[in-house]
């Protein structure tokens, strides 16, 4: 391969001029992919439901390497999430890529939870996304790359009793799949899931004490813990000209959890 065609490849991986959404970017992996996405061209819009943070998430981008738009919104409601594309809309003229990551956790057994608790992760998880998907999709006149950010629990177990979370992120694949399924020929919109394992992060900063450093000893290939940038390139690759032949998909990047 020569360099000039070494240098196309990478050009592929390139967001210039396009305009990228990102969910539950005030705290965790959201704050990677929001920074990933904007050093590979994007104008990012970070959305979550904490100000003061997503204010810090916002001036961080900004001040290393771009304009970032940052809009308060809960998920659960849909109208924040059509107010949302609106305002991403209005600032930036378009939008191109939606990164569905808003989500919660909730580690309690099945006959100890109760009714409202499982209905909210599913609330935030699943019908959040769908949510942010249709407004995204109405606003994507030209096409574009919708990430839904799913969990390997979705797929398998890992020792602590998650129902709610684990019904939730298996539901987000089954949603990927049949919206890959509507929109990638009739609207040009890729529609993808992204499955992250063992990342730290805030959620994760919920599980009993070395519980991480067990799964990664005992469940990965790697035996590590996965880096941020090591799942935010592979959101990058996903909503890139890179990836342009993939859709309905789930991509696992989990250090080969699902294989042990």
């Amino acid at each position: 391969m020569t360099d000039s065609e070494a240098a196309n490849v990478l050009n592929m991986f390139r967001l210039d001029g396009q305009v990228a959404i990102v969910t539950g970017a005030s705290s965790g992996l959201g704050v990677g992919f929001a920074h990933a996405l904007s050093q590979a061209g994007a104008r990012v819009v970070v959305a979550g439901r904490r100000a003061a943070q997503l204010e810090q998430t916002r001036a961080a981008i900004a001040g290393a390497s771009g304009d970032c738009l940052a809009v308060v919104t809960d998920v659960v409601d849909p109208e924040q999430c059509e107010r949302l594309v609106e305002q991403a809309v209005a600032h930036f003229g378009r939008v191109d890529v939606l990164v569905n990551n808003a989500g919660v956790a909730a580690g309690t057994p099945a006959l100890k939870e109760h009714p409202d608790d499982f209905r909210r992760v599913l609330d935030i998880n699943v019908n959040g996304s769908y949510w942010m998907a249709r407004a995204f999709a109405r606003a994507a006149t030209k096409g574009g790359a919708i990430v839904n950010v799913g969990s390997i629990l979705g797929l398998t177990t890992a020792g602590l009793p998650h129902p709610a979370y684990a019904a939730s992120k298996a539901a987000i694949m089954g949603l990927t799949r049949d919206l890959a399924a509507e929109w990638t020929g009739r609207r040009g919109i890729r529609v993808n899931c992204l499955a992250p394992g063992f990342f730290p992060s805030e959620m994760t900063d919920q599980y009993p004490a070395g519980y991480l450093d067990r799964m990664a000893a005992e469940r990965t290939m790697n035996g590590r813990l996965g880096r941020v940038e090591e799942l935010a390139a592979t959101l990058v690759w996903l909503v890139s000209p890179a990836s342009g032949y993939v859709t309905g998909q789930t991509i696992v990047v989990d250090g080969g959890v699902v294989l042990t």
